[in-house]
């Protein structure tokens, strides 16, 4: 089972994964994508493990999430775009390269028989980037969010906090 969470910042998505996967079962994994940039990167990640309770086991993988989910896990992917990011830049910003290798990963996670709750941004909701790097990494989100959204059960628009169901394949 594919759940699917996207909006824009600060628009409530994590708490909305985190209390499905609370729903779901008594020990949820959180799976960080994110990259450890610095010092102070690393002490945001550590802030954002304590705020959870001792229910969640936390994993940290950068690119290779179907690495660490085993079948009948229940595990929230935070975030696409942090994912997406470590493909970008490892690639030198090349997008059809990035995206191929996005989702290749993410077809090895719809042959694992686990709930996966996934979270995105829709970067391409606010301002036009400046940038042509910023750009291009919104192509490239907004390419890998389509997919996502395709292959999902369950896709959740979060606006203002408010959940919006904008797919369920019953």
């Amino acid at each position: 089972m594919i759940y699917y969470i996207t909006g824009g910042e600060r628009s409530g998505k994590s708490s909305f994964a985190q209390n499905l996967a609370l729903q779901l079962t008594d020990s949820p994994i959180y799976l960080a994508t994110s990259r450890v940039w610095d010092q102070d990167h690393r002490e945001r990640i550590n802030r954002h493990i304590d705020d959870r309770d001792q229910r969640w086991t936390s994993i940290e993988e950068e690119k290779e999430l179907s690495t660490v989910i085993k079948p009948s896990d229940i595990v929230v992917i935070d975030c696409v775009t942090l994912w997406l990011t470590n493909f970008f830049v490892d690639t030198k910003n090349d997008v059809t390269l990035s995206l191929k290798q996005a989702k290749e990963e993410f077809d090895k996670l719809l042959k694992i028989k686990a709930t996966i709750i996934i979270i995105s941004n829709e970067i391409g909701m606010g301002v036009h980037a400046t940038t042509e790097v910023g750009r291009k990494f919104t192509e490239l989100q907004g390419w890998m969010n389509q997919y996502i959204a395709k292959h999902a059960d369950k896709a959740t628009l979060m606006i203002s906090g408010i959940p919006v169901e904008i797919k369920n394949k019953k």
